[in-house]
């Protein structure tokens, strides 16, 4: 792998950053914080406009046929500007339509998701947060024309303001681990469906959702009965290494306000990046900035060229759950007390990648997935 960007890539980095700062002030990320919707559709169309939402979804429904690891640039930047849309929710389940649903799943959804006129999520995750397939418990049963799905789903992201939802069901028992799961693309509208919005953290929008026999369409099933859950283990891959790429935009935005403020905050009559504690909490931030993001998009190139890459992913999002909530306790640290207070900007940076280093495993989990496929070499 090539570690340095192209000149391509460089011009989309520095695009897609001007049209977030431009586009995206803290002012309206707070705001968006309690609304409704959760996200500004005038900064949804635009970005759509922009071509960013069909990056890497394929030419011939709309998009751009980017690889992972260019998409990665963008997310890089929502999390510089941590941009309150539903992006990630929305290109994770897109990309797995384009990866596993059929022709006519894909030109139904894809096209309208590059337009920017569907929104959509996914939904994985019961009562163990540990995205395990034995804890997957809703069931789906073949009733006519159609799958009856019953149970309920945690943490779902931007289900309030999606249109189109993936939804992992138990269709068979399963003897081995990971069999009889079956992956459902569900309208959020349908009869039956309910969702409760939970407090989060970072201020975003998630929920706990409840399918009370929930009809939807054979035609809806995406890759074949009691054959989703490798299906699912690909997109919490795409997830996690994506997520990764906004927390290292986050982390890398808020060491900058941090150093800007070494420089000119007076301490003493001397400019508090003078000292040498402060200089050594600026040089431990650049360090662990540069290696998450290095470890990132070194798992979003291996995705992005068909290569295993559990260990990959799970090493980047190990290391930012770890590095990259340093960064950000030194850039709190260098603040002080002020980096308490809800209204500073940086307290919203803060919040925000620390809600997303929460979700796709703990370091613990990850080191587990990593050891094992060490030792197994």
């Amino acid at each position: 792998m090539d570690v340095l960007l192209n000149e391509e890539e460089e011009m989309l980095r520095k695009a897609t950053r001007e049209f977030f700062e431009s586009e995206c002030p803290p002012k309206l990320v707070r705001a968006m914080e309690t609304d409704d919707l959760g996200y500004p559709p005038d900064l949804w169309r635009k970005t759509a406009e922009m071509g960013f939402i069909g990056l890497a979804l394929p030419k011939q429904y709309g998009g751009e046929g980017a690889s992972l690891l260019t998409l990665g640039l963008l997310l890089e930047a929502v999390g510089r500007a941590v941009a309150p849309l539903p992006l990630h929710s929305t290109l994770v389940a897109a990309l797995t339509i384009a990866d596993a649903g059929d022709r006519q799943q894909c030109q139904r959804i894809l096209p309208q998701v590059s337009s920017g006129n569907l929104i959509m999520t996914w939904a994985v995750t019961e009562r163990d947060p540990r995205l395990n397939p034995e804890d997957v418990a809703t069931t789906a049963k073949a009733e006519g024309d159609h799958y009856v799905i019953s149970g309920s789903k945690l943490f779902v992201e931007n289900f309030n303001a999606s249109d189109q939802c993936l939804v992992a069901c138990r269709t068979a028992p399963g003897s081995v681990v990971g069999e009889g799961i079956s992956l459902f693309i569900v309208d959020t509208k349908s009869p039956g469906v309910s969702h409760v919005l939970l407090p989060t953290l970072g201020g975003e929008k998630q929920s706990r959702v409840v399918f009370d026999r929930v009809k939807v369409p054979k035609a809806n099933l995406v890759g074949g009965l009691n054959k989703g859950w490798p299906i699912v283990e690909r997109m919490l891959e795409r997830a996690t290494a994506l997520i990764c790429a906004q927390i290292v935009g986050a982390s890398r935005k808020a060491m900058e306000m941090a150093i800007d403020f070494s420089k000119k905050r007076i301490v003493f009559g001397r400019p508090l990046g003078s000292f040498q504690a402060n200089q050594h909490l600026c040089a431990d931030m650049v360090i662990w900035v540069d290696g998450t993001e290095m470890l990132t998009f070194e798992a979003l190139w291996r995705l992005s060229e068909g290569l295993p890459a559990t260990k990959e992913v799970s090493t980047a999002k190990a290391v930012c759950n770890e590095r990259c909530q340093m960064v950000l306790r030194n850039a709190n640290h260098i603040h002080g007390g002020i980096a308490q207070i809800k209204e500073f900007d940086l307290n919203l940076w803060f919040r925000r990648a620390s809600a997303w280093m929460m979700r796709f495993g703990t370091t613990f989990e990850h080191r587990k997935i990593i050891a094992k496929a060490v030792l197994a070499a």
